[in-house]
Formats: C-alpha cells, sequence, structure tokens
C-alpha cells in the first residue's frame, strides 16, 4: 500500500474512533451528572510502513488515548427532595455489585424499606459506608455539608470522596466511575450539596454537533484521498503495461 493510502487509512481509523465519542457525548447530552469524552492524538512512527530501501518512516495519526472532562456542569432546579447536586469537585458514592461506585448524577429515589437508591437501585452511602436510609412518608432535609435531618433527628452525612488523579477513573454504563488505579479516595473539601437540583451534563450539544459535521468532513476528505490514490495506481499500470 503507497504512503498516501497508509496516512489516510490510518486517519480514518482515528476519526471513526473520534466519532464513537461524539455520539455518545451527544447522546447524553441531557443526561443528569454526565461527563464528556474527548481524545487525545499523537503520530505513530512505523519503520514497517516505509515502501522500501530508502524510504523515510511513516508517521501515522492515532488517538493515543480518551480522556473524560470532569468540569462542573449547571445546577438545575428540579423541586424533587431526593434530586441533590454538587457544586465543586466530588463524588457520591454507592454500592455497586462488586464494591463501591462512584457517581456525579444525584438523581435518587427512596426504596420500600426506606434506602436512598440509585435509579439502578444502588444504595448511596453515609459517611460511615453504610446505606443512607430515610422515611419515604416523611419530609427530608439535606444541608449544603452533607447532613441529612428528618423530623428534627439526624440520619447522618452523604459521603462525598475525590480523587488527587480523576484520569484513573475507569468510566462504565450509566453515569458511574470505578477506581482503576491503587490511589485511594480521600475526602473532598469545599464540595457542597444542593438538594432539589440536579447537575446537568456538561456537554455542549450545539458545539458537539459542530465538531461532528468537522469530524465527519474531514472522514470524507480521508475517503477521497484513498480514492486518489487508487486511481494515480491504477494509472501508473496502465502506463507502464503501455510502454
Amino acid at each position: 500500500m503507497d504512503q498516501i493510502s497508509v496516512l489516510a487509512a490510518s486517519g480514518l481509523r482515528a476519526r471513526m474512533e473520534s466519532l464513537d465519542l461524539l455520539a455518545n457525548n451527544i447522546a447524553n447530552a441531557s443526561t443528569g451528572g454526565y461527563k464528556g469524552d474527548s481524545e487525545f492524538y499523537t503520530l505513530f512512527t512505523s519503520e514497517a510502513a516505509a515502501n522500501g530501501a530508502g524510504d523515510v518512516a511513516s508517521t501515522q495519526p492515532m488517538i493515543q488515548r480518551q480522556w473524560t472532562d470532569f468540569s462542573q456542569g449547571l445546577l438545575e432546579p428540579t423541586n424533587n427532595p431526593f434530586d441533590f447536586a454538587l457544586s465543586g469537585k466530588g463524588f457520591f458514592v454507592v454500592k455497586g455489585p462488586s464494591g463501591p461506585l462512584y457517581t456525579r448524577n444525584g438523581n435518587f429515589q427512596v426504596a420500600t424499606n426506606g434506602t436512598l437508591i440509585t435509579s439502578d437501585g444502588y444504595p448511596l452511602l453515609e459517611r460511615g459506608g453504610e446505606p443512607l436510609k430515610a422515611d419515604p412518608a416523611q419530609p427530608v432535609e439535606v444541608s449544603l455539608d452533607g447532613s441529612v435531618h428528618q423530623k428534627g433527628q439526624s440520619l447522618g452525612q452523604v459521603q462525598l470522596v475525590d480523587f488527587k488523579d480523576p484520569s484513573a477513573l475507569v468510566k462504565l454504563g450509566n453515569n458511574y466511575f470505578r477506581n482503576g488505579g491503587d490511589q485511594p479516595p480521600v475526602d473532598t473539601t469545599n464540595t457542597q450539596i444542593h438538594q432539589g437540583k440536579i447537575e446537568a451534563s456538561n456537554i455542549s450539544a450545539s458545539q458537539a454537533a459542530v465538531r461532528l459535521v468537522s469530524v465527519m468532513r474531514q472522514f470524507e476528505m480521508m475517503q477521497k484521498a484513498i480514492s486518489i490514490s487508487g486511481d494515480m495506481s491504477r494509472k501508473a499500470i496502465e502506463e507502464v503495461a503501455r510502454v
């Protein structure tokens, strides 16, 4: 394969990965607490991609890794007393099937046994590591520091944690993260809980749409480059055969 086709094919693969990320971001633009993904490009130099003796090695664009943008989303009022929005860094801790999971989506509900759970049924944990429980028939008050009160009684304090290096978190489905490294979570500082609000996705649908169009145009240009390269090779073979 000639150099033009090699470079264009590598670019096509990178753009396909970008399209997957953008499509997922756009699909979750209205998902509470969602954190958008982006890509980090690099250049890969391959000696094997050189054409022959005396040719320089081919340098190909590729996505080295993807990264998650943990920037704050807007806080939107819902007037639901079991909706909690975080202002500042940090995550709620919920009890997942295989250990603790972390999320910014504060859309909780009360189970029949009084446990505050996510939409997937994972219990919200308090600072002591136990599920937080409340009487579903009584109003609940949550202060900015996460202290939960009901009928004048303290029910505990919502556990909030943060990580020195959030990039070590592994993104799972339904807005959950798990700790993919060996760094332990630490208690948050200067993080507030706002009751009756939800943190919106930090994705701008309009910006993501513009980016999507740009990547699709790049994809089409590289397809055209491969087509032109194929035509050039065919014409070269025809000219040699004619001689």
